[in-house]
């Protein structure tokens, strides 16, 4: 089961973000680093199932609209953005991470 991510853009307590972490510059690290990764497996995922329909054609007279082609693209652009996702993610204590030690510490 999929949990309801929304796709747009809602407001947020800074607060709530940073507790997990005690900072909200380490929260904000954390969470744009999860984005970065969820994207990179979205592009990846796209780009396999594109893949089938790539020609070794180049001419523009050969080029021609595939509709499973723009069905694939339009499923991926309804996604919700990676960002959306990791606040998700980090909000329900699914995403693990550690600090670094610092020098002072060891």
């Amino acid at each position: 089961m999929t949990k309801k991510i929304p796709t747009n853009t809602i407001t947020r307590n800074l607060c709530d973000i940073a507790k997990p972490t005690g900072n909200i510059y380490e929260s904000v690290v954390i969470l744009s680093k999860r984005a970065n990764q969820i994207a990179i497996a979205e592009k990846k995922e796209l780009t396999r199932k594109l893949e089938d329909f790539k020609t070794d054609r180049d001419t523009m007279e050969e080029v021609f609209e595939n509709r499973e082609q723009i069905e694939i693209s339009k499923f991926y652009e309804k996604q919700p953005k990676p960002a959306l996702v990791a606040i998700s993610e980090f909000e329900d204590g699914e995403i693990f991470y550690r600090m670094a030690k610092k020098e002072d510490e060891e």
